[in-house]
């Protein structure tokens, strides 16, 4: 699971927060995504709706509505050969460490740094990061390495049938954290 420190250098005009993750409820922030056809953003979609299930819970799913803010853009996973769009900065989560349900209480969601599904995740598409993720740790990372886009939205510097996202700045530390530039741009 793609993880990332705090140590960041980003411009928020290169953060997009139109989307939520499609058919998702447990992400970790540095996640790399991808735009999903047919699910792209439109100035006609509704803010209001049904959430996939009622307030996070499928017990009640098919006797409940749960209608709420939501978002109707939604982004994929990036997989292995996919043209990410940009990398998550947020976690999505429907509980916090204690089991209990996030969505009756934003304050904690917002300390946590997470988004509750049908929210809009914020997106980073270029910028400076702390990256750490189990793919890449487990490879030789040095400064210069071309960092390509991976299965399940993590980082790999084999650029067999892969698309080029950034490169890493330095090598990985004791923790397997590497600093990495992004640059993401769907249409290469």
């Amino acid at each position: 699971m793609p993880q990332l420190k705090p140590f960041r250098d980003y411009d928020e005009h290169d953060v997009i927060n139109l989307f939520t993750l499609k058919d998702q409820s447990n992400v970790n922030k540095g996640t790399f995504v991808k735009l999903t056809s047919g699910q792209g953003w439109e100035s006609t979609d509704e803010i209001f709706g049904d959430t996939q299930n009622a307030v996070g819970s499928t017990s009640y799913a098919a006797r409940a509505v749960s209608n709420r803010y939501i978002v109707q853009a939604a982004l994929d996973i990036a997989g292995s050969g996919n043209a990410p769009i940009g990398m998550t900065l947020y976690d999505l989560k429907e509980t916090d460490e204690n089991g209990e349900k996030l969505v009756f209480n934003p304050r904690k969601a917002a300390e946590m740094q997470a988004a509750i599904s049908g929210q809009a995740v914020p997106v980073a598409t270029r910028g400076v990061f702390l990256y750490s993720g189990a793919t890449l740790a487990s490879l030789p990372v040095d400064a210069g390495s071309i960092l390509y886009a991976t299965a399940n939205g993590e980082l790999h510097t084999d650029e067999t049938g892969k698309k080029k996202v950034g490169v890493a700045l330095g090598a990985k530390d004791s923790n397997n954290y590497v600093l990495i530039r992004i640059d993401c741009d769907p249409t290469q």
